[in-house]
């Protein structure tokens, strides 16, 4: 048996141990096959396996299986590999949890009808999906979506219920239509119509719709970006509703590539409903390490950095901020990932989307659409949707000064515990109390002198003692786990 200890966060105090057997890591390994990857599990050992070297030598190789999970942002975010590391969290069964709800809607509304789960299509763990029809129209097929709520939801049930009851009246050339949406006070349930071409992801990574998130996006079986004229064309769509988003003061911070739907040559965004549930977004863990992006626009900007580096290469970054970017199609591509992605941007922040629009990959684009926007939302429910929004960004800024102020703490011990400080504090000790000692003979000297010159005086001043040196301070090391 291996303990895990596993810790949530940056805090010490969210951790706890569990413990695991080699035959669970290979469950595991055996489940997260259908990705693709080739994963670093040590491999089987029927006779020695319970020698103490080869056990030293097996937790080693379990402690990088976990490392190379936990650090693959898709891996790191799928419900096998929370149930494996967190099972008291996430233990119950969530497609069950939404069926439950999905049948309790339909007993008020009979004309929907359940044609079959779509599992795993998505990668949110408490978002479930499901292929519809309507009984009277057999052939049409829907898809219905339900979610229960995240950390960020702060409206109020009321004002959460009938923003939700809104989607539908949304008309916009590049927002994906609603057709159905309602909201219980625990989660949210909308219907759309379902597309077989699938999304901006699925056409990058070549990936059929109803296949689960796995399988299609972690091991692309061929990495190629897309054409130049459809990176400025899609850029500028996605950029157009973003700007109408934010002009309406609609929060939105969940742009990526499987959030926008291909329709024809037409890009439109999905899931609206995503901020008024208070879900986390995708790329949470990356604008979290960065305390300029700290409001909701701008971490749309910094999204859309991702999404048009996908674009570009077919696939996403190593890590961020991004040093240097590979051969680009134009370097216009290249100065608007400068200004999403880069260290500067990150280190300085995030570019208007007006400012985006200016640039030169996307100012000379025209868009061809009669189709105008509408999309009205009641001044007493903009108001609710101005504080959530603020509600939003104030826990955004909590948390990254949080991650600030670790890593700053994590870089001085980790400094201030190194071979070649230790070194130094040696050397300066060493130093200080040679001083000390040279400074308490003189002292000596030229008190032992000045009793000999004394006149008659028969006492002697006593001798002072060499004062100890300092010892030096004690290194605490940090251990990251």
């Amino acid at each position: 048996e291996y303990i895990i200890r596993v810790q949530r966060g940056i805090s010490a105090e969210n951790s706890w141990q569990i413990v695991r057997r080699y035959s669970d890591f290979d469950l595991l390994n055996n489940s997260l096959q259908i990705a693709g990857l080739s994963l670093p599990l040590p491999p089987k050992k029927l006779i020695g396996n319970m020698d103490r070297e080869f056990i030293a030598e097996r937790q080693k190789g379990l402690q990088n299986y976990l490392n190379v999970i936990t650090t693959n942002h898709i891996l790191s975010n799928c419900e096998l590999v929370k149930k494996f590391l967190d099972p008291n969290n996430y233990s119950a069964n969530y497609t069950e949890i939404a069926l439950q709800q999905v049948s309790m809607f339909f007993r008020s509304e009979p004309k929907w009808e359940v044609v079959e789960p779509l599992k795993d299509i998505g990668w949110r763990i408490r978002k479930k999906y499901f292929l519809m029809k309507i009984k009277n129209q057999p052939k049409e097929r829907l898809v219905l979506s339900w979610a229960d709520l995240g950390p960020d939801k702060y409206l109020s049930d009321k004002d959460f219920q009938c923003l939700i009851k809104l989607l539908p009246s949304c008309l916009h050339p590049y927002i994906y239509r609603v057709i159905f949406a309602t909201a219980n006070e625990s989660s949210a349930l909308l219907i759309r119509t379902f597309n077989e071409k699938g999304t901006l992801k699925d056409l990058i990574y070549k990936a059929k719709p109803k296949d689960p998130f796995l399988k299609k996006y972690c091991n692309p079986k061929k990495i190629q970006g897309l054409e130049l004229q459809q990176i400025k064309t899609y850029g500028r769509q996605i950029l157009e509703v973003l700007k109408f988003l934010h002009d309406k003061g609609f929060p939105y911070g969940h742009l990526h590539a499987s959030n926008v739907m291909l329709d024809g040559d037409t890009c439109r965004l999905l899931d609206l409903e995503n901020s008024l549930l208070g879900l986390p977004s995708f790329y949470r863990s990356y604008f979290t390490q960065f305390r300029k992006i700290n409001t909701l626009e701008s971490v749309d900007v910094h999204c859309f950095g991702h999404l048009l580096y996908e674009m570009t290469y077919g696939r996403p970054p190593d890590s961020v901020p991004v040093d240097s970017f590979p051969p680009a199609p134009s370097m216009a591509v290249v100065a608007v990932l400068e200004s999403t992605l880069s260290c500067d941007a990150c280190k300085n922040g995030m570019p208007a989307v007006s400012r985006l629009l200016q640039m030169p990959l996307f100012s000379d684009v025209l868009l061809t659409t009669s189709e105008k926007p509408q999309f009205k939302i009641p001044t007493k429910l903009k108001e609710a949707l101005r504080i959530a929004k603020e509600c939003i960004e104030k826990r955004l800024i909590e948390e990254q000064k949080q991650i600030h102020q670790h890593r700053r703490l994590t870089r001085a011990q980790s400094h201030h515990g190194s071979e070649e400080e230790r070194k130094k504090r040696k050397i300066l000790a060493r130093k200080k109390s040679k001083r000390s000692a040279i400074e308490n003979s003189e002292e000596y000297s030229a008190k032992y002198s000045n009793s000999n010159n004394s006149a008659g005086s028969g006492a002697s001043s006593p001798l002072t003692s060499p004062s100890s040196p300092t010892p030096p301070s004690t290194a605490v090391e940090h251990a990251p786990f």
